[in-house]
């Protein structure tokens, strides 16, 4: 009787733990529609256009500038962000495009972008910078690049069309961000966070031309 008893007490402490990081883990898959309007969004949304990929709404940037456009009572601290966005391979510096978090206003914010333009650029020193991560407005990627180069961004294995539509999966976990490109199970960048904020909310940001769509939240605590 006593193996029988352990292993029904281990049995239920292991459906406890289950069932307790399931209650703490939440996905959203937030309306793009509503963006355009700034129905449960913040920030440029004038410069945001909906459009449709295969069917589903996204949402088009075509402005210089960095534009984000976050959403309204979302306290992001951990998990998990995937979206598929789409960019212009040329001409150069025409083209940056990915999803803000922590973010606390359209001047404080960290963010992982892309630069399609350099995914499969001819030279080696394009393609190290095809993906970024910048903590706004401290670390800019003027300052990653001059004081901490070749960290904060790098190439991306096997090098997307930079002007088709790609999928990005961001995690972030433990301080950590870790971004994985078309379902590759090797990180492009791996990278400590450089905010203190503990949380904030999530968004989609620009510079130029890029599009977003299928974003998918998932928190965890």
């Amino acid at each position: 009787m006593k193996p029988r008893t352990l292993s029904t007490r281990v049995t239920t402490a292991l459906l406890a733990f289950c069932l307790a990081g399931a209650i703490h883990a939440e996905t959203l898959t937030p309306d793009l529609r509503d963006a355009p309007n700034g129905k449960g969004w913040r920030g440029d949304v004038k410069v945001v256009k909906l459009i449709k990929k295969n069917g589903k709404p996204a949402l088009e940037f075509n402005q210089s500038g960095h534009h984000v456009v976050w959403l309204k009572g979302i306290d992001f601290k951990a998990g998990t962000i995937e979206f598929d966005a789409k960019g212009k391979s040329g001409p150069p510096q025409s083209s940056f495009v990915g999803v803000a978090f922590r973010v606390v206003d359209q001047k404080t914010y960290d963010v992982v972008y892309f630069r399609p333009f350099n995914f499969r650029a001819a030279k080696p020193e394009g393609r190290a910078h095809a993906v970024q991560y910048v903590s706004k407005p401290k670390w800019t990627w003027r300052r990653l690049r001059k004081e901490r180069e070749g960290r904060y961004e790098k190439p991306i294995r096997p090098a997307p069309d930079g002007d088709a539509w790609f999928h990005a999966k961001i995690v972030i976990e433990k301080r950590q961000v870790s971004v994985f490109v078309n379902g590759e199970t090797e990180p492009s960048l791996v990278v400590d966070e450089l905010s203190t904020r503990p949380a904030g909310s999530v968004g989609l940001w620009c510079n130029g031309y890029g599009a977003i769509a299928n974003l998918r939240i998932t928190t965890a605590e």
